[in-house]
């Protein structure tokens, strides 16, 4: 090989390296779990950047040019910045349609913007690092794990409702979709941070034993995140 070839190789890598999707993400978030799942569904490569929300990173002033209100996931696709995980799941799905996550039918559609909605508006905000601080200096360090099992077991309750009538394999039929996407890291969040009894729920407990089959959703679980704590 001589050395223009040489210098061109070195050139085209470096352009890939620019043109890789960017993940701004921080290994515990259920709602940057949800984007890592999209994007090894999608097969697609990506940058992961690494934002330790308790060492306050998501402050800096770096990080606050890319989301003001400094919340992970944030996803930088050239020159497109896309954060809240809503939204950059709406993006993937039309810029990268390949895999979809949205059924063509409406009504599936609209019940996998409802399950999605339970879990992004109603369950995970009231869980959140900034929330939980907040009661436990405010109210007692003793109601954080109490006032968090109420709001998800309130919000399971409502997705068993919602979907018993739907799911098939998954959560909505026989296919992954986008309810998949933000149901796995709610469900697997209830078991393992805050002792939910899933006895309760049979239908979520049942699609978590079908999500840790997939290797797209194994791969996107927290402990197995670069900034991960070594055990």
């Amino acid at each position: 090989m001589d050395q223009k070839e040489s210098d061109g190789d070195v050139a085209a890598d470096m352009a890939e390296g620019e043109n890789k999707l960017k993940l701004y993400s921080y290994w515990k978030s259920s709602c940057s779990f949800r984007i890592r799942i999209a994007l090894n569904l999608k097969g697609l490569e990506y940058q992961y950047i690494p934002v330790n929300l308790l060492k306050r990173e998501q402050f800096s002033p770096e990080f606050q040019k890319l989301n003001p209100i400094g919340y992970v996931p944030v996803l930088v696709d050239g020159d497109m910045i896309i954060s809240d995980s809503f939204a950059i799941f709406m993006y993937l799905e039309e810029k990268y349609p390949q895999h979809p996550l949205l059924p063509s039918d409406l009504a599936k559609k609209a019940l996998n913007f409802q399950a999605a909605n339970i879990v992004s508006s109603s369950i995970q905000p009231l869980q959140n690092l900034a929330v939980l601080k907040y009661i436990e200096e405010k109210v007692s360090p003793d109601e954080k794990i109490p006032w968090t099992k109420f709001h998800i077991e309130k919000g399971f309750e409502a997705l068993e409702k919602l979907l018993k009538d739907h799911a098939g394999k998954y959560a909505t039929g026989d296919e992954v979709s986008m309810a998949d996407l933000f149901l796995a890291p709610q469900i697997l969040a209830g078991i393992e941070r805050f002792n939910v009894d899933m006895a309760k729920f049979p239908l979520l407990s049942r699609l978590n034993e079908a999500y840790s089959e997939l290797p797209e959703f194994q791969n996107a679980k927290p402990e197995n995140q670069p900034d991960a704590p070594s055990a």
